[in-house]
């Protein structure tokens, strides 16, 4: 008979999961014990400590809704989410670089003609973004759908805001690349902005003493048959969170240096109406497998 002391436990809860049917699970399972249990050992874990984390787990399980992912950004801010994306993507072979997919996919991301203004009824400096998709030799990579979305310039996703079932969505679309694997559309210039504090997540890092921006970014979801789907961000360059992002998103190659343009006509040829700013970024895709992310169900509720 085992003794459930502090030496044999973990060796009992190991063989506990000796009869799981599927390999990788049991491996998973087992190798989660071995590391639950060092960091209990390690800590001196007490009652309380133990208690007070079974709390906040549960609070942010509850903070969950349909269009905000608690669990996600504490994921994000410890670091798993980039750690979990590295650990999947360490041989890159030229292809653009990946980061977080984040909380904030969400909602509907409706086809777009290419050049359509996708932030029409908010208040910024407009920006064009003209991007191309292309395999690691430069070919041009055609009828891909390229999903966007972004913050406002006041830091807000569009299933944050309470009018999100009155307007829809914002900030917010997709679009298939033409036959030279271009796309390019109309918006207006994000600006870095804080993750959610209301929640759990929040206090722990309001509590530690971290500050909780991100730096300015655009979401690119690139998803083209015979290739790994790509999620990854375009950053601003110069924003001054580049080297202190709370999730830990930014690559050097992912930055972006954004042209501040007087010219009268963006470059669909269309007028610019005043100042305005573009963005240039090629995205190169690694050939490949995978099955991209859908979005989440934008479904606004209170706490939202």
């Amino acid at each position: 008979m085992p003794q459930f002391n502090d030496t044999e436990l973990t060796e009992a809860v190991i063989r506990s999961f000796d009869n799981t049917p599927d390999p990788r699970a049991k491996f998973l399972l087992q190798e989660l014990v071995k590391s639950l249990h060092d960091y209990v050992r390690k800590t001196d874990l007490t009652f309380a400590e133990w208690e007070y984390a079974i709390d906040f787990l549960t609070r942010t399980g509850q903070k969950c809704t349909p269009v905000r992912q608690e669990f996600i950004l504490l994921s994000d801010v410890m670091g798993v989410s980039m750690l979990v994306d590295a650990v999947n993507h360490r041989e890159r072979d030229g292809a653009t670089e990946t980061t977080v997919l984040g909380p904030f996919y969400v909602g509907e991301h409706k086809a777009m003609p290419h050049g359509a203004d996708i932030s029409p009824r908010l208040k910024g400096e407009p920006m064009f973004v003209q991007s191309r998709v292309t395999d690691l030799a430069g070919k041009p990579l055609s009828s891909v759908p390229v999903d966007v979305w972004h913050a406002d310039n006041e830091g807000f996703y569009d299933s944050q805001k309470s009018d999100y079932e009155t307007h829809g969505p914002s900030s917010r679309a997709r679009f298939i690349t033409d036959a030279d694997g271009r796309f390019f559309f109309r918006t207006i210039l994000p600006c870095s902005y804080p993750i959610p504090t209301d929640g759990p997540v929040g206090e722990m890092i309001i509590q530690t003493r971290r500050h909780p921006m991100r730096p300015a970014h655009v979401h690119f979801l690139v998803n083209a048959p015979g290739y790994e789907p790509l999620i990854t961000h375009v950053f601003i360059d110069g924003d001054k969170y580049l080297d202190s992002d709370v999730v830990f998103g930014v690559k050097n190659e992912l930055v972006a240096k954004i042209e501040q343009r007087t010219d009268a006509a963006m470059p669909d040829g269309k007028p610019a109406g005043g100042p305005w700013h573009l963005m240039t970024y090629e995205f190169r895709m690694k050939p490949g497998k995978g099955d991209a992310p859908k979005p989440m169900a934008a479904k606004v509720t209170e706490d939202a």
